[in-house]
């Protein structure tokens, strides 16, 4: 993955992230764009992505010039002049973007160096057949101003945003931006998910992986789905029959180069109780949310594995404490706390923990 992309990627987290209650997310369309005043190998000056449902479908940079489709299915279903119209808009924005750096630099008293500008745009349809909408600019990293669809209004975050709210206010811009959030938005993101309805409206069960590791008295129990989609995925530790969303850490939902998404979600504990935590996964393409644990020989599905010569599967450590494994297909041997099989290796089994050279 280029690096540029894996920046987009990465600052794509927090879009992904779906609001509380029973209201859910049918489909999305978020477009990131970053501006860089000193480019590098990889980064270019300028580059924008559009994801759909967290797809990247559209990109545009300042190297390539052109905005470029990439996924086959927006390949397939654009009109005619389509990607002439989003590359002039596409080239205007970097112009802009070019001129907003020079701005910002001037605003903050800064002098030449490595800066950047990124701004964050789109909107989601819900399943109770509503909008939500949002647009935020950023500068080296920290928050610059936002818009508020429901109020209509400005979010500052310091005096030389506020320039910028002033100024947007007396030019009409929260009336631009709601209309384009209320209504263009949703508009194309309707054309959008037409054109790739067949690949956006598939279901693809997470594959889960349970693991934990002992540093300095506490246990770290890691909950890991690979594979699923769409994005709507609920991880969560359990202790006994209680939720523990409060105490863990959870590593966002991030999308794999094969359109699919993975995410994580880890606990502290206490290694005598390591018996008492299951981790729970809820998604769209599981007939039922599934309890995994730690340590429980058979949640890798290795009953469907494959072994030469008619081997019998390896004995897999129910332990919580560490064991040495040889690993066969590289020579070396690892701290192994929870294996499961290796993907391109099937009758080898591959350890979650670093290897020991």
């Amino acid at each position: 993955m280029a690096p540029a992309l894996g920046l987009l990627l990465g600052l794509l987290l927090g879009l992904l992230a779906e609001p509380g209650g029973a209201t859910k997310v049918l489909h999305s369309l978020h477009y990131l764009t970053v501006a860089v005043s000193e480019p590098s190998p990889g980064v270019p000056q300028y580059m924008s992505i559009g994801f759909v449902d967290g797809i990247p479908f559209t990109r545009y940079d300042s190297e390539r010039g052109r905005v470029e489709p990439l996924t086959q299915w927006m390949k397939d279903g654009a009109e005619p002049g389509y990607w002439d119209g989003q590359t002039q808009i596409s080239v205007r924005n970097q112009h802009l973007d070019a001129r907003n750096l020079e701005i910002a630099r001037e605003r903050y008293n800064q002098s030449r160096g490595l800066h950047t500008v990124l701004w964050a745009s789109g909107c989601d349809r819900l399943s109770d057949g509503s909008v939500r909408g949002s647009r935020r600019y950023g500068y080296d990293g920290r928050d610059f101003i936002s818009f508020d669809l429901g109020s209509g209004k400005f979010l500052a975050a310091d005096s030389a945003a506020e320039i910028t709210r002033r100024r947007w206010e007396q030019e009409d811009m929260a009336e631009r931006w709601t209309y384009y959030l209320k209504h263009e938005c949703p508009e194309w993101l309707r054309k959008y998910a037409g054109y790739g309805q067949k690949e956006l409206e598939r279901k693809e069960p997470p594959d889960v992986h349970v693991s934990g590791k002992e540093e300095y008295g506490t246990l770290i129990l890691s909950c890991h789905a690979y594979g699923f989609y769409p994005n709507t995925i609920t991880v969560s530790w359990m202790k006994e029959n209680a939720t523990l969303d409060q105490e863990m850490e959870w590593g966002g939902i991030v999308p794999n180069s094969d359109g699919t998404f993975h995410t994580w979600a880890r606990i502290e504990a206490l290694p005598e109780e390591w018996e008492q935590y299951r981790c729970k996964v809820d998604h769209p393409g599981m007939l039922e949310p599934g309890l995994f644990a730690w340590g429980e020989t058979g949640n890798v599905g290795i009953g469907n594995l494959e072994f030469p010569n008619g081997d019998s599967p390896p004995h897999y450590p129910t332990c919580p404490r560490a064991d040495v494994w040889q690993e066969s297909h590289h020579g070396g041997c690892c701290v192994c706390h929870r294996c499961h099989p290796h993907p391109h290796c099937p009758h080898r089994i591959r350890c979650l923990e670093a290897p020991i050279r």
